[in-house]
């Protein structure tokens, strides 16, 4: 009876979230068609929701399962550039692979959608809609397929040889993406770009013009809807066996659980997600080069984990919107001199001067949050408790 108890209370919590969720998505979309597009609200909202689904992907191997990897980067790299070899119109394969006269791949994949439902109206729109899931999941099967070949090997490592292991791997990936040999397919060293980006959603009426904007709402939606289906992975049986494995992997094996089938799983399906959030960076930057995908990238994705709790969903997702608007938009004025308001000028405020105080900013977090911002707890946890102690109250006022 406790058990059905405490499982009810867990789902309300949950479904208030969900419903904050569509709410904030639905404000975003009415925020997108009544303020400024070119607005740095909404392109901070693009990237954080990038951010905090490869944050998310990464906390599932590193704080549910207790397996220390650093190849978010190189997983990344692998979804970004599988979504750009196949989502570049055919017709500018030529100029885009100018160096190597031309690309291996002569097709894409919505171009290929749009010859079955045609290129005008809603066929058009249908094979875009179409070729870019179908990119964005082939995406990620290529990132889950390079980490179940790396895994076989690296993943009976353990703590700071796994990390090295999967760190080298993600520079490994990056190097040979620019090798030369591999241009007419990777491009080698230059950029990818004309492909599909979230502008690209945008609904526009018969003169062209942009009718409803969803630039911003879709990489939400996408990220939303995958940290869904991780957050259902995580309260499964597999999930439980993956906080098994962190908590004592002796203990774990001797339960019954197949400790090297369940790290392989974890391992894939976070990279799964981390080469979606690849194409999802992609289509926000709308070029892909491989120098972009650095090591840095990696570390800054294990600060927001850390930041906001290591075995915390809700905690990587807030920490990733506070870090990505913070570092790219609300501190900006700290390198342009002068203060946002009132003009006023200050002879420390320079370039990199930003940079100095966030950083100050992210050891005051370590030292008094030792846990990160909510620790292991979720945002449906909260909820629950908050209902608990108003219940409580009520009942002694009673």
């Amino acid at each position: 009876m406790e058990h059905q108890l405490n499982r009810k209370k867990m789902s309300s919590g949950a479904l208030i979230t969900v419903i904050v969720t569509v709410i904030l998505l639905v404000a975003v979309i009415v925020l997108e068609n009544t303020m400024n597009a070119n607005s740095m609200l909404f392109t901070v909202l693009k990237k954080a929701a990038v951010y905090s689904l490869v944050a998310v992907s990464l906390n599932l191997v590193n704080g549910f399962t207790g397996l220390f990897s650093l190849g978010q980067a190189g997983f990344m790299l692998l979804g970004a550039y599988t979504y750009g070899i196949l989502t570049i119109p055919a017709e500018m394969r030529e100029s885009v692979y100018y160096i190597y006269q031309g690309s291996a791949i002569n097709f894409s994949l919505q171009g290929l959608f749009q010859g079955l439902f045609g290129t005008a109206g809603v066929g058009g729109a249908i094979g875009l809609i179409l070729g870019v899931l179908l990119a964005i999941i082939l995406a990620g099967l290529v990132a889950a397929g390079f980490a179940y070949l790396i895994g076989l090997p690296v993943l009976r490592l353990k703590s700071d040889y796994l990390a090295i292991a999967t760190l080298g791997f993600a520079e490994i990936i990056r190097a040979v993406f620019q090798w030369d040999k591999l241009g007419r397919v990777t491009n080698g060293a230059n950029m990818l770009k004309g492909f599909p980006t979230f502008s690209s959603f945008n609904i526009k009426d018969a003169s062209g013009a942009v009718a409803v904007r969803l630039s911003a709402f879709m990489p939400l939606l996408i990220a939303a809807l995958c940290i869904f289906v991780i957050i259902l992975l995580i309260n499964s049986s597999y999930g439980r066996a993956f906080k098994a494995i962190r908590e004592d992997e002796i203990a774990a094996e001797a339960m019954g659980i197949n400790l090297a089938k369940h790290k392989q799983m974890s391992f894939c399906i976070s990279s799964f997600f981390s080469g979606v959030a690849g194409a999802l960076f992609a289509m926000f930057a709308a070029t892909v080069q491989a120098r972009s995908f650095t090591s840095a990238m990696t570390y800054e994705i294990l600060l927001i984990v850390v930041i906001g709790g290591i075995g915390s969903v809700s905690g990587s997702v807030l920490a990733s919107f506070l870090y990505i608007f913070c570092s790219e938009w609300w501190l900006r004025f700290l390198d342009s001199g002068a203060l946002p308001f009132g003009n006023i000028s200050v002879p420390f405020f320079r370039n990199g001067f930003r940079m100095v105080v966030f950083s100050v900013i992210i050891m005051i977090i370590v030292l008094f949050f030792r846990r990160g911002i909510m620790g292991t707890n979720e945002f449906s946890d909260l909820i629950n408790q908050t209902r608990r102690k108003a219940k409580t109250k009520k009942e002694a006022a009673e």
